[in-house]
């Protein structure tokens, strides 16, 4: 697990640090705007494709497939570090919001910081802190300690589990994109020093 642990940590710190530098502005930055709007406008029969993913970000769900895949696998290690990932990803979202403090009147959901945002789901929060998006920290963290362990090219496809997780969260208005980058840079980061610890 070691050069998968190390190269997502590697890539994690960038892609955190890069979001956390490109959220730090009084306002939501004009390109970010953009990207939501063609995300968030995407047409609604995506809907239930990208739903259904998504709820690999929930913390009970991702946890339950990260464990069913190590019960599959007959691999403890990776049972114990989908465990560490889930108390990772709830100390990571909490210490970056603290961080964040100063800037999280700007960066609140999309139902509040993106006019005419549309809200797709019942779930969907309107207001409230909107950076970094725990479902992709717990998913893109998850991953990182599976992927290892998975049989061949199934390895490869995994990583885009994570990425259809980003694009739901900004479709269904979840979330702005640098939310989503930089949950994506702190799963990394988390999954990826979970893996080196023990590869």
């Amino acid at each position: 697990m070691s050069l998968v642990g190390w190269a997502a940590v590697g890539t994690g710190a960038v892609v955190l640090a890069g979001s956390a530098v490109g959220a730090l502005g009084p306002v939501i930055p004009p390109a970010e705007v953009k990207v939501f709007r063609v995300v968030n406008g995407l047409p609604d029969w995506l809907f239930v494709p990208l739903w259904v993913p998504m709820q690999l970000g929930n913390l009970v769900v991702g946890a339950g497939a990260g464990l069913a895949a190590a019960a599959l696998l007959r691999e403890w290690r990776v049972a114990i570090a989908v465990v560490a990932a889930v108390v990772l990803k709830l100390g990571a979202e909490r210490v970056l919001r603290h961080r964040m403090a100063r800037h999280l009147a700007v960066r609140q959901r999309p139902g509040t910081s993106q006019p005419g945002a549309h809200l797709r789901g019942s779930d969907v929060p309107v207001t409230g802190p909107s950076f970094p998006s725990g479902h992709v920290i717990l998913v893109a963290a998850v991953t990182c300690v599976v992927v290892d362990v998975v049989p061949g090219s199934w390895a490869a496809l995994l990583f885009a589990v994570p990425i259809l997780v980003m694009l739901g969260r900004v479709y269904v208005g979840a979330h702005n994109p640098l939310d989503v980058t930089a949950g994506l840079g702190a799963g990394l980061l988390v999954g990826g020093a979970l893996a080196v610890v023990l590869g």
